[in-house]
């Protein structure tokens, strides 16, 4: 039995696209051991999943390097046919490169990528999604076809939302990590002000989001605006967007939720662009920026704490009408 592991220690949404190489890596080979490491706090999106065999979850926040080389031990001691970094950075070079593994892959950009067995150019801007660029990585070792990334909630996270779904609901994500990829907040209210009053609107988000919500619950005029921002697990959230008659996401994690069941998706891009190869990929899906070119857009690949020429407006300037 083949063992591999999957490495990506990025964010939650670089976890979910993630999800796309492991779907293409149990078809090529259905009874390998396919482990994944990933960045604590990520971990219960891959809660029992049906063909990941193990998460390895690396704790950055507290005593990160002990950690790192803790994990490196116990990556080397396991005797990896395959590791695949899916990651950029020199951190999971070390567990790369001192795995042991018979084959260690991964991109270029990795400062430790000179000792991988092989390596591929990683390219923003090439027309590829980030889902293809992470499978450029396999596809000596499985085939060309382009796998898409998946998520499994459980009977639980259904049940868990059942009383969400009584009436026909949209599900709206109003925040990011990065304020210049999330349309402004004002927008989040005058678009609840114009929505039909027929479906109920449910706001999502981590705990941190709640105050951002709640905000835009109270400020609104529709009076069937829910926060659920810190109630609903990951795993949860994915189960509620999937029923809804359409979720309307920042280019963020949800998003990339939205995309890993299958959910309707309307994606607003507000400082970063699809063409950097992370857009919905919902069979059912919309992407919705602004139609007037400015200089200053994209600004840079993640976004910013805070727009760089003060004026936003590239959040401002869509017109709610175009969302809807």
């Amino acid at each position: 039995m083949k063992k591999i592991l999957i490495i990506q220690t990025a964010f939650i949404g670089d976890v979910i696209l993630a999800t796309a190489a492991a779907e293409k890596l149990h078809n090529s080979f259905p009874d390998a051991q396919i482990d994944f490491l990933l960045r604590k706090g990520n971990e219960s999106m891959l809660d029992k999943h049906p063909f990941i065999n193990s998460v390895i979850v690396w704790n950055k926040k507290n005593g990160k390097v002990k950690n790192l080389f803790r994990l490196t031990k116990l990556v080397r001691k396991t005797k990896y046919d395959y590791v695949i970094n899916l990651h950029r950075f020199a951190s999971s070079g070390i567990i790369t490169a001192l795995s042991g593994a018979k084959t260690k892959i991964g991109f270029d950009k990795n400062p430790l990528s000179f000792l991988f067995s092989k390596t591929v150019k990683h390219q923003i801007g090439n027309g590829l999604h980030e889902t293809e660029r992470n499978q450029l990585l396999i596809e000596s070792i499985t085939d060309k076809q382009i796998a898409k990334p998946k998520l499994y909630p459980k009977a639980s996270n259904y049940d868990a939302v059942k009383k969400y779904t009584e009436q026909e609901y949209v599900c709206m994500a109003p925040t990011s990590v990065w304020f210049t990829k999330q349309l402004p907040h004002q927008k989040w209210v005058e678009l609840c002000n114009q929505y039909d009053t027929g479906f109920k609107i449910y706001l999502l988000g981590a705990p941190g989001d709640y105050n951002a919500c709640n905000k835009i619950a109270t400020e609104t005029k529709n009076k069937n605006v829910q926060n659920l921002a810190g109630k609903l697990s990951f795993l949860d959230s994915a189960a509620l967007m999937q029923n809804a008659v359409m979720n309307y996401v920042n280019d963020s994690a949800p998003m990339h939720i939205a995309s890993a069941v299958n959910a309707p998706t309307t994606a607003i891009f507000c400082s970063t662009v699809p063409a950097f190869g992370f857009g919905p990929l919902s069979s059912n899906s919309k992407i919705v920026e602004l139609t007037e070119k400015l200089n200053c857009r994209p600004c840079g690949l993640h976004g910013y704490k805070k727009c760089p020429e003060t004026h936003f407006k590239c959040g401002f300037n869509i017109d709610v009408k175009n969302i809807i």
